[in-house]
């Protein structure tokens, strides 16, 4: 049978369009198998340690339940991710050319849903249903906990209640005046009282404090203040457990030692920091300090530290125990059960147990013959904070403790830093010069390294806290501390006065330092709303520059420099409306920030003045001159943009003429009221009156670029989010 050969194409001439068509899709599959295998090649060789990036990729998960709004979107992202890791189990073999990209991809999906998935069981579970307005109740109710607040005149208890109308049972949150409290108001009572409840309130402002998010994963359904007395109807049984424990231990601290040494005292043994003056809270804050009052890692440290030491030397001094088991272990066991019980009784706070857990994992790797101070130990930290409380990775505790550790770890095993503080023969002059400056170079890697997320959450920071660190982390640790412990101890057979008087004389140190520092000139910076997206800008490059080795860290300076670009591009908002539309704030006139109202409250003026990047005193809009300001409205004209913006500011709920007010709202362009207003008021372009705030939360107007951003737009349909449902 003949056969016909195949036609011969010569070289040169075109081949028909499907041929073409195979043979772009084969230089296409063959670029991106290129492609793939170099960054499988990358991660085979880069030299990073993996265990770290898991628990970024969890917190990853975490975090984008927070930023995406709707369930739909949850579930979208559970999706894609569960694909991604079902695709790259599938689809790309195990020994193939690309097996480190497929485990960099199986992992990545895996952990991203978990994550998503961790914290909305949780956000079901713990969350509970605010109140949906304001309401004035007798009720009975137990006691759950109670925290003592001398420095605000006031003891705040935790109750459980049953709400007479739904019979739904509620955890309320009430303050009581000292002149009202009782010794029978311990935990276990069952009480009778008469209360002014209030949900939990949502930011006053576009990236204010969320305590309703706060609330919510506490199971807070309301907080409130007590009006008149509180009847006892069922007396609490024996008081056992840690919370007596720490009042009476924080009571007996501020007897021995008196005045503002003795709160620090007491929040250094207890861990209660209601004793402390707003004003030395300030200064600590302002100095950056603020983390010595937080029980955290320093102090959980030195108290590991102490107990190991001492449990080391103390059973060193018996030769049948030092021959027969390895002290080490003994001490290590020793000093970690100290960290647990010290955790325990000073309230088990994220900060506190990260650092319990990090140094009880150090205690195993020195007993285990393993390097101490790795990411490795950060990371098993992280992820054991976030299993039991994913939702603390949104808080700045959370952020601030684990950025500190972060950059210290890092710090300390770099190469460079390595080297310089290798053993070496010189005087101990030029060793302990040598510490002091590690310890210096250390506080401004902290102080850099936690700027965003201070910012970010405060809106201030304390600009030489790495100086006065220097001072006051030694001091804490090796005076303060021990001298506290010493005293404490000795008032066990009562001689604990001398160490008292010592103890007191370290802390009236550390107190002139943080006064001191705070009031020097441009001790504190002030910025207004970073946002979401810059600081998530800032998190991408620190954690780069964290968790990478060598000069490839470096990259991770170009998000951070990006992001202080933008920041210092970013404008600042010209008008702040809080979410009641009551109280108002102009940034740009001047030094000072305009209000319509002088608030007796400091929690708005504090955040009004935060949020538009201003210091000092407000002034109130009445006694600015360029403002025309009757007993029911305030008018004021501003300069932005290359245009003047008229605006119209309600000060009353008395009842204007419609006709008035509609005349007064076509002349405006910006309306701002604490009330509804009628349709015929229509200003030229905004109209903030408790129709549009009840539905969008506080804003905050940049009149040069005509746009404004609300509360409400960071909150999507999280439960406690009360904006969707009005």
């Amino acid at each position: 049978m003949a056969t016909q050969d195949a036609p011969v194409v010569p070289v040169g001439e075109d081949t028909d369009c499907g041929d073409v068509a195979v043979q772009r899709r084969w230089r296409r599959a063959l670029h991106l198998s290129s492609v793939t295998a170099q960054i499988d090649s990358f991660l085979a060789n880069s030299g990073f340690d993996r265990g770290p990036w898991l628990a970024v990729v969890f917190a990853v998960g975490i975090a984008l339940w927070f930023v995406l709004d709707t369930p739909w979107q949850w579930c979208a992202a559970i999706g894609v991710s569960t694909l991604v890791a079902v695709a790259a189990a599938s689809l790309i073999p195990a020994d193939g050319r690309t097996p480190e990209l497929r485990k960099a991809l199986v992992v990545l999906g895996i952990l991203l849903a978990a994550g998503i998935l961790l914290v909305w069981a949780r956000s079901a579970i713990v969350g509970a249903e605010p109140l949906p307005y304001p309401q004035v109740h007798q009720i009975d109710a137990r006691i759950l906990q109670r925290e003592e607040q001398p420095a605000q005149e006031r003891v705040r208890l935790v109750l459980a209640m049953r709400d007479a109308e739904s019979g739904v049972s509620r955890k309320i949150q009430v303050n009581v005046p000292v002149a009202n409290d009782d010794n029978g108001l311990r935990e276990g009572a069952i009480i009778r009282l008469r209360t002014r409840l209030m949900p939990p309130a949502p930011p006053m402002l576009p990236g204010g404090y969320d305590f309703a998010r706060t609330a919510w994963f506490q199971g807070l359904s309301a907080t409130g203040s007590v009006l008149g007395d509180i009847e006892i109807v069922e007396p609490a049984s024996t008081s056992a457990g840690l919370a007596p424990l720490q009042r009476r231990l924080a009571t007996h601290v501020r007897g021995q030692l008196g005045g503002s040494p003795g709160t620090i005292a007491a929040a250094f043994a207890s861990g209660d920091r209601g004793g402390i003056s707003e004003a030395d809270e300030e200064a600590m804050r302002d100095a950056g300090l603020t983390h010595l009052l937080s029980i955290s890692g320093l102090h959980v440290s030195a108290v590991i530290a102490a107990a190991y030491f001492l449990a080391l030397k103390l059973l060193a001094l018996w030769p049948r125990i030092a021959l027969r088991v390895r002290l080490p272990l003994v001490a290590a066991a020793i000093g970690a059960l100290a960290g647990i019980g010290y955790t325990l009784l000073t309230g088990a706070e994220v900060p506190t147990v990260r650092s319990c857990v990090g140094a009880v994992l150090v205690l195993t790797a020195l007993a285990l013959g393993r390097e101490a101070l790795s990411m490795r130990m950060v990371a098993a930290a992280a992820f054991f904070v976030l299993l039991l409380w994913p939702e603390s990775l949104v808080g700045p505790s959370f952020q601030m403790s684990f950025a500190a550790v972060l950059s210290i770890v890092a710090l300390h095993n770099a190469a460079p830093v390595k080297a310089f503080l290798a053993v070496r023969e010189e005087s101990w002059l030029a060793r302990m010069s040598r510490r002091a400056l590690m310890l210096l170079v250390t506080g401004l890697v902290i102080e850099i390294a936690l700027m965003p997320i201070v910012l970010f959450h405060f809106h201030r920071a304390g600009v030489y806290g790495a100086f006065a660190n220097v001072i006051a982390i030694p001091l804490v640790t090796f005076v303060s501390m021990p001298l506290i412990a010493l005293a404490l101890a000795l008032d066990m057979v009562g001689l604990g006065s001398p160490a008292w008087w010592l103890a007191g004389k370290s802390l009236e140190l550390l107190l002139g330092i943080a006064h001191w520092t705070s009031a020097q000139p441009g001790a504190v910076k002030l910025t207004p709303e970073m946002g979401a997206g810059l600081f998530a800008i800032y998190v991408a490059g620190g954690l780069w520059m964290a968790l990478w080795r060598g000069r490839v860290r470096l990259l991770g300076l170009v998000p951070w420099a990006v992001a202080t670009i933008l920041l210092l591009v970013k404008p600042v908002p010209d008008v702040l409306v809080s979410g009641d539309g009551r109280h108002v704030g102009i940034a740009g006139e001047g030094d000072t920030l305009l209000v319509l109202r002088e608030s007796r409250s400091d929690y708005a003026k504090d955040n009004l003045l935060e949020l538009a990047g201003v210091e000092g005193e407000p002034i109130a809009l009445a006694d600015w001159p360029g403002a025309q300001c009757s007993r029911d409205f305030c008018v004021i004209d501003l300069e932005r943009g290359g245009r003047s913006w008229s605006l119209l500011m309600s000060r009353s709920r008395d009842i204007v003429e419609e006709r008035v007010l509609a005349a007064a709202c076509e002349r405006s362009d910006i309306v701002i009221a604490d009330r509804y207003l009628p349709r015929s008021c229509s200003p030229r372009w905004l109209k903030a009156d408790r129709r549009l705030l009840d539905r969008t939360g506080g804003l905050a107007i940049d009149l040069s670029n005509a746009h404004y951003t609300t509360v409400a737009e960071g909150q999507g349909e999280h439960g406690w989010w009360r904006g969707k449902r009005d």
